[in-house]
């Protein structure tokens, strides 16, 4: 236990048979509960687990049958702690430590804290706070592209004072897990912008935490022409879902009446002005009332998007 509260841990693997082991026996002593789950790995990953749980009855092994991706198997660990009826697999907190070893066992209290005190209902971990000389060990094309990931994260998730949301060392209250759509996670790499869409939608207290990033020899195994589409159609979707669930259906508010009229005033603009500039070429020459049937239905669109952005910053769980 941590300061009286019961830790459970969710470690997910795929072909980790090199890091797997030390990911699971470093795992700090007062943690109660640790779900070690091979996604279907091609390699000796599920034997190494098992060797370890032989050793340490906190240990539980589950496989996937094939590899169900990140996300998936993720699911299915917060599953298993939810569903089962063992006394032993009850949990206040559920942590995430992937089986690569690229997450500090020896970081995992400064998430707990943030629980455990109360003041949060989900603690993550940043490496861009504190930390710059490990960050410079970051690969250029993963520094880019979290950056950029981040930036439209903020927006589908509405939690404006996190960064690094591709981090997937986190931990959540079991309670507030038991509220989230489960069903709608991504179920590969795009799993830690979900996780925050959903989050942010049962109105999750979210922090981020300073931690430094660590790499090793682990291969990565995402793949960017199968991520890049994937995780843009889940952040088109599900900021639309976030903004329907948190300024519709719960308590209609100004955010969703802005943002609905801004989008059509804008869109209207934007597709009324490449009318008339198709029409006027040539001779022709556009009216002044042409002109500002396009211009002022664009400048008010997007003057009621910046208030809907700034009233969503405004609304971010506290």
């Amino acid at each position: 236990m941590y300061r009286e509260h019961r830790i459970a841990v969710v470690v997910p693997a795929f072909n980790e048979e090199l890091m797997v082991q030390r990911t699971l026996t470093t795992m700090p002593d007062f943690v109660d509960r640790i779900i070690a789950i091979d996604d279907g790995s091609s390699d000796a990953t599920y034997s190494k687990i098992e060797e370890v749980a032989a050793g340490d009855s906190r240990v539980v092994c589950l496989r996937n049958p094939d590899n169900q991706g990140l996300g998936a198997t993720l699911v299915h660990g917060y599953r298993f702690l939810l569903d089962s009826e063992d006394k032993q697999d009850e949990a206040d907190v559920v942590a995430i430590m992937a089986g690569d070893g690229q997450m500090d066992p020896d970081n995992l209290h400064l998430l707990l804290d943030q629980i455990v005190d109360g003041s949060h209902d989900v603690a993550k971990g940043n490496r861009f706070i504190g930390h710059h000389q490990a960050l410079k060990k970051m690969p250029k094309y993963r520094l880019i592209g979290n950056i950029v990931m981040t930036l439209l994260t903020k927006l589908a998730s509405g939690y404006w004072s996190v960064f690094d949301t591709q981090n997937g060392y986190y931990a959540i209250h079991t309670e507030v897990l038991r509220q989230i759509d489960l069903s709608r996670i991504g179920r590969g790499y795009e799993v830690e912008n979900s996780f925050l869409i959903e989050a942010n939608i049962v109105e999750a207290r979210l922090t981020d935490v300073p931690m430094p990033a660590v790499y090793g020899d682990e291969t990565s195994t995402l793949r960017l022409r199968h991520f890049i589409p994937r995780v843009l159609r889940l952040i088109t979707v599900g900021f639309f879902r976030r903004i329907w669930h948190r300024y519709v259906v719960t308590n209609f508010s100004p955010v969703a009446l802005f943002l609905f009229t801004g989008l059509f005033l804008t869109l209207w603009g934007v597709a009324f002005g490449i009318w008339a500039l198709v029409q006027t070429i040539g001779p022709d020459v556009a009216t002044t009332g042409t002109v500002m049937l396009s211009v002022a239905p664009f400048l008010m669109g997007f003057q009621l998007l910046l208030a809907a952005l700034i009233l969503d910053i405004l609304n971010e769980p506290k």
